[in-house]
């Protein structure tokens, strides 16, 4: 395999292998072809950019390059990866108790000419990687580092040299440690945990390991249990939630021959699954992709603040300059050096988003990067389509209304004697009516006919009966519906889509049909005002009438009736050149032009496939109050990076100014630097949201 090497320090090595190194299902593989060798400690692989990270023996740089060369992804099969916080945590620990012990066992040990000798060792590595990045045109922290311990040894002063050295190791050690935890967090937040499943085979079954499990095996899963893998369903049926995959919060119905996927629950019943791919954990993967892209999806208040930090770095070389030419006192000016600003905004701020993106992941809400975080915060406007966002498509009877010497019961008994013959969600909403009212209803029609996109035609008891829209009935089928009737239904029908019954060319009665709002968005709406978002849009298809009311009902500030699916990208569209920051909440396919044109956009749970792969944020809940959560969540992240940087910047110069007046020694400087970096990073891994407050949320 090609590489570069990108970090070399005794006992790790970065290498870079490119983007189409090899492809993401390999990853686990590559990192197991690393680890078999017995020099190789341990080792990290990122198919994002072919980044592999080893930590090997002492002495053995030669071999661990070696091994590296050999290798032949086309060769490795995909396996299973696993994010073991523990392994992470037990690694670190012995990292720096390693570190530590070295560090005091040179100190006792060793003889003050051979402890310098190997401190200046040590310290020519910190000298070149500095004169390597300034000869690539770069002036930044690696030049600060390489600078400081250069003007140590220099002086003799082979101590402090050590001590920077030492500081130096421990900062690049958490930095490694913190990046890895939080995003193994983020990734074990959502994935499939299981360890053991019963193998089918000759007729038995046997508990077996996880990682025992081949392609082509048969598992048993029974109700209550998760589907660990991805495969075809061989014997049995069961009702398994799939709302980890499809965002479809229902359960349904699954039997011999159709597709299981890895993360569903098994609600009810008892399957036979055969495997039929072991890296194919979709919910899983995603995860693990949205962690790898996160750095292109840094928050613009990130990206700022590295700039910042990176332009910083000449200033600190002028102060060094200044101070050794004022005060003759390179003690003086190597403290100046050993200050910067860039390592911990550099590593505080992205871990602190990436920290948000796993809490909001607990909170089963999915978010693509940084910076739709960032604009989720800083939003003014959030539009939502209605149907399917601000309620559950699922439409239910209202009312009934009779003409001439029909009743209700009778009307509605008819309406589902002949709307049960067809499964849509109006005819069920209809059949339910009935069934609820316990009107049981004997098929006293003939066959009836379904006409596309009007309604339904048959004969009963001799007479023509028809039932659907009002164009239908009337203009199709021209059956008179006089003033009276039309002014009644206009009435009583109040924000319902009405659904008309007309027999032997009489009209019989209306079906008062509603997509009821769901029942926590009035309560969603109230919490998006409260927190800052004044501007809350609703656009729908319905009628003038039907939206007015329902935005009434919501406490909606504005809405659009009427309104096509092109005509949404242009609503948004229109409000973002009227400099408004807007966010779009939809679910359907003619949501996804205008999901794409928002600022930041949102999918439901059950939205479509295009829309979710359109949005930034998915939430994975059929809770629309979590919007005002993940607002809460943005804003917070957005509080904490910026008291991070005026945390940095204050803290930093007071040591600079404390080494400029000889308060502070280099070594002294080089601790407490490196200490405060790590003391933001440990805080910028707590949660953002506490107890107390998702509690109240929840009630």
């Amino acid at each position: 395999m090609n590489f570069k090497i990108v970090y070399d320090k005794p006992g790790r090595i970065r290498f870079r292998c490119g983007a189409y190194a090899f492809e993401k299902e390999l990853e686990a593989a590559v990192q197991n072809a690393v680890l078999q060798h017995s020099f190789v400690k341990s080792a990290e692989v990122h198919a994002a950019n072919g980044g592999i990270l080893v930590y090997y023996k002492s002495g053995c740089r030669n071999d661990v390059i070696r091994a590296v060369r050999a290798l032949r992804p086309s060769t490795l099969t995909p396996v299973a990866a696993e994010t073991g916080l523990a392994e992470i945590d037990a690694e670190f620990k012995g990292n720096l108790a390693k570190l530590v012990l070295k560090r005091v066992a040179y100190n006792a040990l060793l003889p003050a000419p051979i402890g310098n000798f190997l401190v200046a060792v040590k310290g020519l590595r910190y000298i070149w990687r500095a004169v390597k990045t300034l000869g690539s045109g770069h002036l930044n922290v690696d030049v600060l580092d390489g600078t400081s311990v250069a003007a140590c040894l220099l002086q003799k002063n082979y101590r402090t040299a050590g001590t920077i050295m030492f500081m130096l190791s421990i900062s690049s050690l958490l930095e490694d440690y913190t990046r890895a935890r939080t995003r193994a967090a983020l990734t074990d937040s959502l994935a499939v945990k299981t360890d053991k499943v019963w193998l089918v085979a000759d007729g038995t079954e046997v508990l077996i390991p996880m990682d025992q499990l081949k392609v082509g095996d048969c598992i048993r899963v029974r109700t209550g249990s998760i589907i660990p893998v991805d495969g075809e369903i061989t014997e049995g049926e069961a009702t398994i939630n799939e709302s980890s995959m499809t965002g479809e919060p229902l359960s349904v119905m699954k039997s011999a021959g159709t597709s299981v996927f890895a993360g569903t629950v098994v609600d009810e019943g008892t399957v036979v699954v055969r495997v039929r791919a072991m890296s194919s954990d979709t919910k899983l993967q995603k995860i693990i992709e949205l962690i790898d892209h996160s750095e292109n999806l840094k928050a613009g208040v990130q990206s700022k603040a590295e700039r910042l930090a990176d332009s910083i770095v000449p200033f600190s070389f002028l102060g060094f300059g200044l101070t050794l030419l004022l005060t003759r006192n390179i003690t003086k000016a190597v403290s100046i050096l050993m200050v910067d600003y860039s390592c911990a905004i550099k590593l505080s701020t992205p871990i602190s988003v990436i920290s948000a993106i796993r809490e909001a992941a607990d909170s089963d809400i999915t978010v693509k990067g940084g910076k739709y975080l960032e604009e989720f915060a800083l939003a003014d406007t959030i539009v939502f389509d209605k149907t399917g966002t601000l309620t559950n498509a699922q439409p239910v009877l209202e009312r009934v209304i009779a003409f001439g010497d029909y009743s209700e019961d009778e009307v509605l008994k008819i309406a589902a004697c002949l709307e049960e013959h067809f499964p849509h969600s109006v005819a069920r909403a209809i059949v339910k009516g009935a069934a609820d009212k316990n009107l049981y209803h004997a098929e006293e029609h003939a066959e009836v006919q379904y006409i596309v996109a009007h309604g339904i035609a048959t004969l009963l008891h001799g007479k023509r009966a028809i039932i659907g829209s009002c164009h239908f009935v009337s203009e199709d089928e021209g059956v008179e519906i006089s003033e009276e009737q039309l002014a009644e239904i206009s009435e009583k029908s109040g924000a319902c889509s009405v659904i008309y019954l007309a027999i032997g060319g009489k009209l019989a009665g209306a079906l008062c049909i509603s997509d009821p709002p769901r029942a926590e968005a009035q309560q969603a709406v109230a919490l998006l005002k409260a927190a800052g978002i004044d501007n809350i849009v609703m656009l729908t298809g319905d009628s003038e009438k039907a939206a007015r009311l329902t935005a009434e009902k919501l406490g909606i500030t504005q809405y659009r009736a009427q309104v096509l699916p092109e005509d949404k990208h242009f609503y948004v569209e229109q409000m973002k050149k009227e400099g408004k920051r807007v966010i779009m909440v939809g679910d359907g396919i003619n949501d996804a032009p205008a999901l794409a044109a928002a600022n930041v956009s949102i999918a439901m749970s059950d939205a479509s496939d295009i829309a979710r792969e359109a949005a930034d944020i998915t939430l994975r809940g059929a809770d629309l109050t979590e919007l005002a959560t993940l607002r809460a969540l943005s804003e917070k992240l957005m509080t904490r990076i910026h008291r991070n940087y005026r945390f940095i910047i204050g803290f930093n110069s007071a040591l600079l100014l404390s080494g400029l007046f000889g308060i502070l020694s280099p070594s002294a400087s080089a601790f407490l630097h490196n200490a405060s970096t790590m003391l933001i990073c440990a805080k910028s891994m707590t949660p953002l949201m506490k107890k107390e407050e998702k509690q109240e949320k929840e009630t």
